[in-house]
């Protein structure tokens, strides 16, 4: 366990990374291409250390101070507490206050030494340097900018100050490199999608004496703050496992379950558009907003009127419970979200509101609209074995091509439940019916039964196994040989 004393950086969840924040008095380097929000970073970094007392310096080498007021504002900002300090060429305007300026063609160490002189005007104990390419483009070789920059290293290193280097990464080849020189790397990525916003994600390279969690992190850019979403490890967060029962109150499936569900547990629940996949969620969640327990309801695919229209249909009484905040419903735009963000949209409801139950519709919409569909999975996975862990039953729908006969999982994505509650349309007597039939259960027993399935005004029902057919899950079923020849069709 590392001991360096550690200062926040104004985001929580960077925090989390970070492990507790940034190692104080130390040099930091955050790297990334332009608009990625190395600025909007640093800004809150020094917003945090100006709201706790602290002396604080932003040093410009390329952005005006209006500019980056501007910054602020558009974000509901203050930079009360914050000095702000241009390192300009001479034919800016000279009358611009807090400003040092220096002819273009003044030597690399001229520049070090105007900002070495504003750092000493303030005497902060927090610095954010933006952008050291503007340096590199005052150095000649490499050599004499890197001599340069441990210089400016020592300097700070005796001023007790926090430091935060900005680099664009404008430098192709990497002959100006700052990696091995700082004590703390955190490189920035911005992804632009074929359609949709483009996901920007964090990774920490190196964080010298300092633990941190390694790996890309997606955060967001909002107009009024920066949120960092933490890849989520599932074994850090072990809850009470409570493995009991939960009904659905449907005899009949509860039956086919040998009892019904297990806290704890994925399900999955699979079947063509319109058999009633969302129909059945709704059902666990409408049982368990009455228990007194919290849902939370995640749809990709519907809005809340198509769902209430639905509950409302099968006299299920999901906006009271929607209303009184029992369930949580909503509306998820696949293309505007990342995977972390999702996550820990899901973990909020979790860990700050103790949900029981969470439903994901559907699963199809959250993979096949982002890339990526590897990775995709294995956070899928993590997430679901960290809500095995809180103990919450998590129900996952799936939908599949076709209809009747040509029939098929698309995502190929079973394996990583529990259990499998497969749904399917059959044709009987010249009407096209639905089937029900428990295909896994890992946690317990379970009917290996065919039942049939339908939605009435007066809710959901489950009859009987259709021991009189053969090949109902092939969408045109036969007549069982026993049941002909008791009925005379031998």
């Amino acid at each position: 366990m590392s001991d360096l004393e550690k200062i926040h950086t104004g985001i929580p969840e960077l925090d989390q990374v970070l492990r507790g924040g940034l190692p104080r008095q130390r040099i930091h380097l955050i790297e990334g291409r332009p608009g990625t929000g190395k600025t909007t970073i640093g800004l809150r970094f020094l917003i945090d250390g100006a709201e706790k007392g602290e002396p604080c310096l932003y040093i410009s080498l390329s952005e005006t101070v209006e500019e980056l007021a501007a910054t602020a504002r558009s974000h509901g900002w203050s930079l009360d507490g914050i000095a702000l300090r241009e390192v300009v060429p001479a034919e800016a305007q000279l009358e611009r206050q807090q400003s040092v300026l220096f002819p273009s063609e003044a030597e690399l160490s001229q520049t070090i030494e105007a900002i070495c002189e504003a750092i000493r005007a303030v005497g902060p104990s927090r610095i954010v340097i933006d952008s050291m390419s503007e340096l590199r483009m005052v150095a000649n070789d490499p050599m004499r900018y890197r001599r340069q920059i441990v210089a400016l290293k020592r300097f700070l290193l005796q001023q007790a100050c926090t430091t935060l280097l900005m680099d664009d990464l404008t430098d192709e080849p990497r002959q100006f490199d700052l990696q091995g020189t700082v004590h703390g790397v955190i490189t920035l990525d911005q992804r632009e999608r074929e359609f949709g916003a483009a996901r920007r994600r964090l990774r920490v390279v190196k964080m010298r004496g300092a633990e941190f969690q390694s790996g890309w992190h997606d955060f967001a850019i909002t107009a009024r703050e920066v949120y960092v979403f933490p890849s989520l490890i599932a074994e850090e967060h072990q809850g009470q496992r409570v493995r009991d029962t939960v009904t659905s109150e449907v005899p009949a499936l509860d039956a086919m379950l040998c009892g019904g569900l297990v806290r704890g547990t994925s399900v999955m629940i699979l079947g063509p558009t319109g058999v009633g996949k969302s129909s059945l969620a709704l059902q666990y969640a409408n049982v368990a907003a009455g228990r007194g327990e919290h849902v939370a309801y995640f749809a990709f695919d519907e809005t809340k009127d198509t769902l209430l229209d639905r509950a409302n249909g099968l006299s299920m009484r999901a906006a009271e419970a929607i209303d009184a905040g029992t369930v949580h419903w909503e509306r998820i735009n696949p293309s505007r979200i990342t995977p972390g963000e999702f996550i820990w949209k899901v973990r909020r409801q979790v860990e700050d509101r103790g949900a029981a139950v969470v439903v994901i519709d559907s699963l199809n919409s959250y993979l096949e609209t982002m890339h990526e569909e590897a990775a995709l999975m294995l956070q899928m996975h993590e997430l679901l074995s960290y809500l095995s862990n809180q103990g919450v039953l998590s129900l996952l729908i799936v939908g599949q091509s076709g209809l009747l006969q040509d029939v098929r999982d698309t995502l190929d994505v079973g394996f990583i439940t529990d259990t499998v509650i497969l749904l399917r349309y059959f044709e009987a007597e010249g009407t096209v019916r639905k089937a029900i039939s428990v295909v896994k259960k890992r946690p317990g027993r379970h009917e290996t039964s065919i039942r049939e399935f339908s939605l009435t005004s007066t809710g959901m029902s489950v009859g009987d196994p259709l021991e009189d057919f053969q090949g109902v899950l092939t969408g045109v079923p036969r007549i069982a040989p026993e049941a002909a020849a008791a009925n005379g069709h031998g």
